[in-house]
């Protein structure tokens, strides 16, 4: 099993930087592929980003690629979102999710077995 807490959410204006962190406990969650989605208010869940544990590669969704940056670290606070030049549209409740190694990019939210709780993004006009 593995257990997920995101943490580093907030209120900030148009164009000001966040960074999110996703801290894991349990099995070793360095052989996991990890990946970030979001859920806007009223709306489903979302990807934003993903990291392959084989080679470090990313993808990002068209909406965010350029201003978000998704990294790890080590094997107790694995995964980072580094948001830049936020914008009102990227409010939501932002959740990072593990599976194991795949090898390739994992997009869908059904393909992850393990989420955290959420952390609330808000970002006023």
């Amino acid at each position: 099993q593995v257990q997920l807490v995101e943490s580093g959410g907030g209120l900030v204006q148009a164009g000001d930087s966040l960074r999110i962190s996703c801290a894991a406990s349990g099995r070793t969650i360095s052989i996991y592929d990890m990946g970030w989605f979001r859920q806007p208010p009223g709306k489903e869940r979302e990807f934003v980003a993903t990291l392959k544990w084989i080679d470090g590669g990313t993808y990002y969704a068209d909406s965010v690629k350029g201003r978000f940056t998704i990294s790890r670290d080590n094997a107790k606070n694995p995964l980072y979102l580094q948001m830049n030049n936020l914008k009102p549209e990227d409010t939501a409740v932002y959740y990072c999710a593990a599976v194991p190694k795949r090898g390739v990019f994992t997009t869908r939210a059904y393909e992850y077995n393990y989420w955290g709780q959420g952390t609330q993004v808000t970002v006023s006009s």
